[in-house]
């Protein structure tokens, strides 16, 4: 391995399912990673929850692990992204009281239900820049408040991830403004916790953390140093949430610039100046600084649909990869039955789905299955369902701001199966940019911005980027003109669905 720089910026990623460590080195390629996983826990149907002691352990482990790799290099700080949405109860102590509810929990699916029916649901979404969705902190607060009364009573605090993380790492029990904006809970116009959202919770400011710049800074606390391999008092930036930072990272920054990330969950998204709510309420606007936001729509069924459908209908397929890996072994079954899937529809709503139509009672369904079907059409056509989600989103940010280009970051675009169908979906070429240390890159280019070590941000960006110009996959006329009778009759479908649904929905 090449010898580390003088100098590195640790981005610290923590996910949905897994915590990522980066470490960049200053105005050079360098950079090195360590990684831990850890499960998202369903003690409940609906439920997707995270052990808050697997993500400190998690997070010192991978800390520790990048350190070592970084040698004598001088760890000049680290700057924090993650996951965007959860919600846990601390006592007075700060000890956790309930586990992490996660942006995948649908447990408040009645409460969303009721304010979208006042009609409040579009209030506080122009008010708050988060749709009313079971995501969001606001309605699990809501949640908690009516159907869990002694955990409501005992929290003497209700925190984030990032706030949790920060707390570990600094001693201090802050939030930012990046992952405040995500809760439902923070006014736009004055990046303060907002007093309508706050009373409609029942709930008093003071048991919030308070809200910091997303370039601020903190000390690193002695013992999160010793668990790491660091000097305390190493600066601790506070950074962002996941999804801004992914747009960051992959220097999708600029208007007419929108940036896909696909995981776990996925996104498309686009920088805008300041605060703003498209007039048809289906956008989220969420800060990455006080002067620079990101427009966009998140998808709960990504990569994760691709993995369920692994795993429930190809086992075996899994099972007997061998070196080539089970994704990959997956994949190339699902390459081998032609774009469209001979009629073939998925609409992978496997979990509460987000975007496009904030609706998680929306259930997951195979449509127009035939007999000539096979495992292999099952599969692909999940892939499929999954852009075909990215494409609504897309659209719907052409509306605010013609998008002039798609750059495209995460694990999946190292498949040719993912990347073919991704262009030809979208209807136009895509720019693959970076691989899966897009929101690490970007909370360590934050930070760096924030130290005022670099000018911009697309400077921090362009000194910390070790990848040349981006790959360009152009799209398939075929492919486009295949995919395009397929989404001409998904609205009609989804329709159709909806009133299926409310005859199965558990009384």
């Amino acid at each position: 391995m090449t010898p580390a720089p003088a100098q590195v910026i640790i981005g610290l990623d923590v996910g949905t399912t897994d915590v990522k460590a980066a470490a960049f080195g200053l105005g050079s390629s360098w950079r090195a990673m360590g990684y831990r996983e850890y499960p998202l826990l369903a003690p409940s149907p609906g439920q997707a929850v995270q052990d808050p002691a697997a993500l400190v352990t998690a997070c010192g482990e991978a800390l520790a692990e990048c350190v070592a790799l970084a040698g004598h290099a001088e760890v000049v700080a680290i700057s924090v992204g993650a996951a965007m949405h959860g919600l846990m109860a601390l006592d007075g102590e700060l000890r956790p009281i309930t586990p992490l509810i996660t942006w995948a929990d649908a447990r408040a699916r009645e409460q969303a239900r009721a304010l979208r029916a006042s009609g409040q649901a579009g209030e506080l979404h122009a008010l708050t820049g988060a749709p009313v969705h079971p995501m969001t902190p606001l309605t699990k607060l809501l949640w908690f408040r009516h159907h869990d009364p002694d955990t409501w009573a005992s929290a003497r605090r209700w925190v984030g991830l990032k706030d949790y993380v920060l707390e570990w790492l600094t001693g201090s029990l802050v939030t930012e403004l990046s992952s405040a904006s995500g809760t439902g809970l923070l006014d736009m116009s004055t990046r303060t916790w907002s007093t309508e959202a706050l009373e409609l919770c029942g709930l008093d400011a003071g048991r919030l953390p308070p809200i910091m710049a997303t370039t601020a800074a903190l000390a690193l606390a002695a013992p999160a140093a010793r668990a790491v391999g660091l000097a305390a008092g190493t600066p601790v930036v506070v950074g962002a949430g996941d999804g801004p930072l992914g747009n960051l990272g992959t220097g999708a920054i600029s208007p007419g610039i929108a940036g896909l990330s696909l995981g776990t969950s996925g996104a498309v998204r686009m920088a805008v100046s300041e605060p703003r709510v498209d007039a048809g309420r289906t956008l989220f606007c969420y800060a990455l600084t006080d002067a620079l936001w990101v427009v966009g729509g998140a998808i709960s069924n990504g990569g994760s649909a691709m993995r369920w459908a692994g795993g429930a209908l190809v086992p075996d397929v899994q099972a007997a990869a061998g070196d080539q890996g089970p994704d990959a072994a997956v994949l190339a079954l699902a390459a081998s039955v032609p774009a469209g899937c001979d009629g073939l529809v998925m609409l992978p709503y496997l979990l509460a789905e987000r975007a496009p139509l904030w609706d998680p009672d929306l259930p997951g369904a195979y449509l127009g299955l035939r007999r000539a079907h096979t495992r292999a059409h099952l599969v692909r056509a999940a892939a499929e369902g999954v852009c075909l989600q990215m494409r609504t989103i897309l659209d719907q940010l052409d509306a605010v701001t013609p998008v002039d280009s798609v750059r495209v970051t995460g694990g999946v675009f190292r498949s040719t199966l993912w990347r073919e169908v991704t262009a030809a979906m979208l209807g136009r070429s895509i720019d693959v940019v970076g691989n899966a240390e897009g929101t690490a890159l970007g909370a360590a280019a934050l930070g760096l911005f924030g130290l005022g070590r670099s000018p911009s941000l697309p400077d921090a960006v362009a000194e910390l980027s070790a990848s040349g110009p981006p790959e360009t996959i152009d799209a398939d006329p075929e492919l486009v003109a295949t995919y395009d009778r397929l989404r001409a009759s998904v609205p009609e479908l989804i329709d159709a669905l909806g009133a299926v649904a409310g005859l199965l929905r558990p009384s």
